[in-house]
């Protein structure tokens, strides 16, 4: 198994641990093995249980315990949905989910300081399982990042720096300072997407060895669509699943790089204006996996598609009154759930899936403002 480079096809090996290759385009893993449902690891409650299928050294891991989270019945419009509490991490969030497989990686390599750019979720996974690793980590956030992820992070130790710009200028700053750090971006190290492929194998088992009709995510850089394109073709290779499920990815109308390239019929970045929104977890406007995200989508027959800033406050409302207090981020999943089901995309008579992302514990300030709610006094 190599570092595969995804704009010439070099190959590297893996025990020099990088987060591109040679000419600057991002890495790819070769196929992996995959596993039958006899190879899990039923002792152990994490993603760990797949130990078998992932390319890192399990028996070293550097582990809270993340994944095996819950899958719960709900409903959105009156239509049964499963809702899968990736919130329900260390972290709170589903980045921890490959942060896990990453840092174990670059600890087995020696790595022992780490750089990240990061909206606040990937920032406050990576400062914890550095932290946890024994490691140094500097991470760079927008100065509009939410004030309880800047202090999740900094609680661990971690050097966080705010940097003046978009979500875009704290990658490109990353990119400036990767000459001095290791540069364990989550977005480039394709270690991270052996962590996140686990969300398919955990689906996968906890729904009885069967697979949904959909998935649905909210997108920002992809991580979760690859992450659940790899997992699910490993099952099938190994022969314990014939088809996949279709992917549908959520974007915010107003940073929807993905979606205007789905709706050029692009496999790349077409020309996108660019604007805020409350889902600042994916308000990325130059994603790197740009090909493999796309791909995933229109392959599996599924699409990308945009929600309003409204639609999103809606979701979001609609989610707490059913007691999942999720971000706006995650709030968005369920806005183009909404949607896919108005227009007949997805319909009541499949089974669909509905990844929620990140806690609400993290904004919580924002979602009262954005659903006006507050105690009263008496």
């Amino acid at each position: 198994m190599n570092y595969v480079d995804s704009a010439t096809g070099a190959t590297y090996p893996l025990d020099k641990p990088r987060w591109c290759g040679d000419g600057g385009a991002y890495l790819n893993l070769g196929d992996a093995p995959g596993l039958t449902r006899s190879e899990i690891d039923t002792s152990r409650r994490s993603v760990w249980r797949y130990a078998k299928a992932m390319l890192v050294d399990a028996q070293n891991a550097v582990t809270l315990g993340e994944g095996w989270t819950p899958i719960v019945s709900g409903k959105l419009d009156g239509v049964p949905v499963t809702m899968k509490l990736e919130f329900m991490m260390p972290t709170g969030s589903f980045k921890d989910r490959g942060m896990t497989t990453l840092i174990t990686y670059l600890k087995s390599c020696g790595i022992t300081s780490v750089l990240e750019d990061s909206s606040g979720n990937a920032g406050a996974s990576l400062a914890a399982y550095s932290a946890a690793a024994g490691m140094k980590s500097r991470i760079l956030v927008p100065e509009t990042a939410s004030y309880p992820k800047i202090a999740q992070m900094a609680a661990t130790g971690a050097d966080v720096v705010t940097i003046k710009g978009s979500r875009q200028d704290v990658a490109d700053a990353a990119l400036r300072y990767s000459t001095e750090i290791f540069y364990a971006s989550h977005n480039w190290q394709p270690f991270f997407l052996e962590g996140t492929k686990t969300l398919a194998y955990e689906l996968w088992e906890q729904l009885g060895f069967s697979i949904p009709d959909n998935i649905v995510f909210p997108v920002g850089y992809g991580s979760n669509v690859c992450g659940c394109e790899r997992g699910f073709a490993e099952l099938k290779r190994a022969g314990e699943i014939d088809r996949v499920p279709r992917l549908f990815g959520v974007q915010a109308a107003n940073c929807a790089p993905y979606f205007n390239a789905y709706e050029a019929g692009s496999e790349e970045l077409v020309p996108t204006t660019i604007s805020t929104t409350i889902a600042e977890g994916i308000a990325s406007s130059k994603p790197t996996r740009v090909r493999e995200v796309l791909r995933a989508a229109r392959e599996s027959g599924g699409r990308i598609i945009a929600v309003t800033e409204e639609e999103i406050v809606s979701a979001l409302g609609v989610l707490a009154h059913q007691g999942l207090y999720v971000e706006p981020t995650s709030a968005a999943g369920a806005a183009g759930l909404r949607q896919l089901l108005k227009s007949g995309a997805i319909t009541s008579a499949e089974s669909t899936v509905l990844v929620l992302t990140g806690s609400g514990l993290k904004a919580s300030e924002k979602i009262g403002q954005l659903l006006n709610v507050g105690a009263r006094s008496e």
